[in-house]
């Protein structure tokens, strides 16, 4: 019986570790994840926000302070989309202390773009859940306008 209990306890350990992993996003799907989440954070700065804007959109002509990067980080993102009323979606953010909730279109951007990072959905009683947290993005522009393949990194938990 002691070994059983053992087991199960080792097993559950197990399952909670891995849903809490970390993630981490390069690239293309790195700057996408940034990009969505920065036009809503009140931690970045507006100068900033247009920076990742005009990068998302492929614009790589300009100039940027050297050894600057942008960072975009984020407490949480809850995001939920019913699979019985398919208009509904919803996505919260927190920010500290400081909460946005997105819907429509905007929710479903920042949950298929999360989705595509690396966060893993669960469904339960006519719901599909993502739970994101910890999530910190650096964006360094001068290596993106290298068009190298390198620039943005992401890294989050999931299962919170």
């Amino acid at each position: 019986m002691t070994r059983f209990i053992l087991l199960a306890v080792v097993t559950i350990a197990a399952q909670q570790a891995a849903a809490a992993a970390p993630v981490t996003a390069t690239g293309p799907t790195a700057l996408a994840f940034a990009a969505v989440i920065a036009q809503h954070s009140p931690m970045v700065r507006a100068f900033d926000r247009r920076i990742i804007a005009r990068l998302f959109t492929g614009r790589t002509n300009f100039g940027f302070t050297p050894n600057t990067k942008i960072s975009v980080t984020a407490d949480s993102v809850v995001c939920r989309t019913s699979n019985v009323n398919i208009t509904t979606r919803s996505c919260d953010l927190t920010f500290g202390v400081r909460k946005r909730t997105l819907t429509g279109r905007e929710a479903n951007e920042v949950s298929a773009t999360g989705l595509a990072a690396g966060a893993s959905s669960e469904g339960a009683a006519g719901s599909i859940v993502e739970n994101i947290s910890k999530l910190d993005c650096t964006i360094d522009p001068n290596e993106i306008m290298k068009t190298a393949g390198g620039g943005a990194q992401c890294t989050f938990e999931t299962g919170q």
